[in-house]
């Protein structure tokens, strides 16, 4: 009977034995499994807190002191104080963060350095093309109901349908800048612009940035005369045919820009400057509301104007994706969520804080929402939206835009 005692209290240490270690590599696993769990999987409670007291790398272009300021002294505080997320702002754009992500994808890196970006246009295209966006999350958003997606110019980026791996952003229109002083009456196409500059050398250009490649599509839109002309798939003929019409025309007349077209500007900020210094009396830009913002921050002049020429000009929309390889994808979703909010695309809609365009349909929003977003201060020296939309080209394939940043290179710079 002893011995059967013995041996009793032995099995049962034994059986504890096997169910603490049976428990222990059950938590083992759940961990394991709930580590490589997708936030896609999870509900938004518990993205939340996978997010909470994370850092997040957004990578974006920060040639803007008002966008800058935006981001800093607005969402890095709103997200820390209502999530505990550390927003880290990554200097950078296009090629870079499809490069960066390319070169980390090659090398194996599953967690990379940039959790998501500001993109748009081509870059969405080559992120796509490399598997290297996180989704499709948009609808995963609980702020993404407001987003105004029967609208075109929101729906689809250079004709790519969005499909829920970018999130809108902001919507802008470009527009022509320039001095009413200077200029009271300034050129409304091609052909008077021609006539300005033969008459005026030395005071137009235009820059080797997406700015400029964005002027040149609508150039090609009032060569071919309709902008439908460019809407779907690219096209090699179409594109050849308008494009050997667009380099003639520049190179007759490029001896009249700015150096004798011998160089350009290749930024848009470049560009900006020219204009400040009065070496030039135009500039451009794709935000409507620029205008208002560079006026406000004591750079332009308060006879500076903006207008959308006849032809009309393209509008399109920025967006946030999250890398695929981005090692806080949980946290990115959570930023993107707070940037579609009411709040803060109210707040950024104002030219005083920066002027982007909403893309939230006002009709999906509160009472309270829609009265704020009515009462935003109107411009002063930026056309209305509703007077350029009317103007209002829709963006080219992504190939149109990556064809002309070469050919200009080659057939018009290096000409």
């Amino acid at each position: 009977m002893r011995i059967l005692r013995k041996d009793s209290a032995a099995g049962r240490m034994g059986l504890a034995a096997v169910f603490f270690l049976s428990f222990f590599l059950s938590s083992c696993r759940q961990a394991e499994s709930k580590a490589e769990l997708s936030p896609l999987q999870m509900s938004w409670e518990e993205v939340l807190q996978e997010a909470r007291g994370s850092t997040v790398h957004l990578m974006m272009w920060q040639g803007d002191p008002f966008i800058n300021r935006y981001m800093n002294e607005y969402v890095k505080p709103k997200l820390d104080s209502l999530y505990g997320i550390h927003l880290v702002l990554l200097e950078g754009q296009g090629n870079r963060i499809v490069s960066q992500v390319m070169t980390e994808k090659e090398a194996g890196i599953r967690r990379g350095g940039i959790d998501m970006g500001w993109i748009n246009g081509e870059t969405f295209y080559q992120l796509r093309q490399i598997e290297g966006l996180f989704g499709p999350f948009v609808e995963k958003l609980p702020n993404s109901r407001y987003i105004d997606f029967d609208n075109p110019f929101i729906a689809f980026d250079f004709q790519q349908a969005v499909e829920g791996y970018e999130c809108p952003w902001g919507n802008v229109q470009q527009v022509i800048i320039y001095d009413s002083l200077r200029v009271p009456d300034p050129p409304r196409n091609m052909e008077a612009l021609a006539a300005y500059v033969e008459a005026r050398p030395g005071t137009f250009t235009l820059s080797n940035d997406f700015t400029g490649m964005t002027l040149l599509k609508a150039f090609l839109t009032e060569l071919a005369g309709a902008p439908d002309t460019f809407y779907g798939p690219f096209r090699e003929k179409t594109y050849l045919k308008y494009s050997g019409k667009l380099w003639d025309w520049l190179n007759h007349y490029k001896k009249y820009f700015w150096r004798r077209g011998e160089t350009f500007p290749d930024a848009v900020a470049s560009l900006h400057q020219l204009f400040i210094n009065g070496e030039l009396n135009f500039s451009m830009s794709n935000n409507d509301a620029e205008v208002d913002n560079k006026i406000l921050q004591g750079l332009f002049p308060e006879s500076t104007r903006a207008y959308v020429p006849d032809h009309g000009s393209i509008q399109n929309s920025h967006y946030m994706g999250i890398m695929a390889n981005g090692a806080n994808k949980a946290g990115a979703m959570v930023v993107a969520n707070f940037l579609i909010s009411p709040e803060a695309q109210w707040r950024k809609a104002d030219p005083a804080v920066w002027g982007d365009g909403t893309v939230l349909a006002r009709k999906k929003l509160s009472r309270e929402w829609q009265k704020k977003f009515a009462a935003i201060p109107h411009r002063k020296y930026s056309p209305s939206r509703d007077e350029i939309g009317e103007k209002a080209i829709r963006e080219f394939d992504a190939e149109y835009m990556i064809r002309l940043y070469e050919d200009f290179r080659k057939k018009v710079i290096e000409n």
